[in-house]
């Protein structure tokens, strides 16, 4: 008998959604403590609940390990029963709150660490105070979103999705440049076209960095023949890119969201610009009709559409 087939067949009173929701929260976080922390209960509460759900279910749902939990095959086939629950368990709660007149309730968007904290976060205050009954959840994950009820409900992305059953708007083409700091430029003068890039140096983001995004390290073969040029620094976060450019480590590339409202960096070479990639919008088509979401979707273009100018 399958794990689903056990759980239809459980006294219903011996499985409370309470249990399953833990199980849930554990499955997703990895961890009895990550577990506990998004459930604000304790961990001992949570490793209670699951052993009761094991010992109704009959099974083992997860290998413990000093480094975390890994589910069983057993576990994950209920992962995908509890998650289909939750869904349906979160959109019925959307559907009541989108029945009001005005959107309202809680509102979960993802968006990129950098994009999310440096372009999109500043701007957050005109949409509150737009909408002061929502309550909106920023989460940061440079992770391709899962978009499930639990997670997150719409994200911005620097890709095109990969699934086909999300609503994709595009918000806005982002262009790559050329920075430096003022610090590093009055140290080593700026360059007068590409081929200086060799005497200077040179931060990026490295080549084998896991990333959806191509070209995110151009400068380094900018109008070169040969190899492409040593960066002396490599980081494998945009952040770090910004950071290390801002204090003088040397020239990088950077979206221009990241440098054009930063004083501290200065655009070098302002003819030359690296590949570019468009930003997008999604949501599942499920909530194509949310008050909420259309909201926040109204807003993120129309801030797109500012910055873009």
């Amino acid at each position: 008998m399958t794990v689903q087939e056990k759980l239809l067949s459980t006294n219903a009173a011996a499985l409370d959604w309470d249990k399953l929701k833990t199980f849930h929260a554990a499955a997703g976080a990895g961890s009895l403590t990550a577990a506990a922390e998004l459930l604000n209960i304790s961990q001992s509460a949570v490793s209670r609940q699951i052993s009761a759900l094991e010992t109704s279910l009959g099974v083992v749902l997860f290998h413990r390990h000093a480094r975390g939990l890994e589910m069983t095959e057993q576990g994950r086939l209920l992962y995908d029963t509890t998650r289909d629950i939750a869904d349906r368990v979160a959109h019925a709660g959307a559907a009541l709150q989108e029945s009001r007149d005005d959107p309202s309730g809680d509102l979960h968007i993802t968006a990129p660490v950098a994009l999310g904290s440096s372009w999109l976060a500043p701007r957050l205050g005109g949409f509150i105070e737009a909408y002061p009954d929502i309550e909106l959840h920023l989460a940061l994950n440079d992770a391709e979103p899962e978009l499930s009820a639990l997670d997150a409900e719409a994200a911005i992305m620097l890709w095109r999705p990969r699934r086909s059953d999300l609503v994709q708007l595009k918000l806005m083409t982002v262009r790559q440049s050329l920075y430096a700091s003022k610090t590093y430029l009055d140290a080593y003068g700026a360059p007068d076209d590409p081929c200086d890039l060799d005497r200077h140096r040179l931060v990026a983001y490295g080549a084998d960095t896991a990333t959806p995004m191509h070209g995110v390290d151009w400068a380094l073969g900018i109008e070169r023949a040969g190899a492409p040029r040593r960066a002396v620094l490599t980081v494998n976060s945009v952040l770090g890119v910004k950071r290390a450019i801002e204090a003088g480590f040397g020239i990088g590339s950077l979206p221009d969201y990241l440098g054009e409202e930063r004083p501290g960096l200065i655009r070098i070479l302002p003819d030359i610009h690296g590949p570019e990639f468009d930003s997008y919008f999604v949501y599942p088509e499920e909530l194509r009709g949310s008050k909420r979401i259309k909201a926040f979707r109204d807003f993120a273009v129309e801030e797109a559409r500012r910055f873009a100018g």
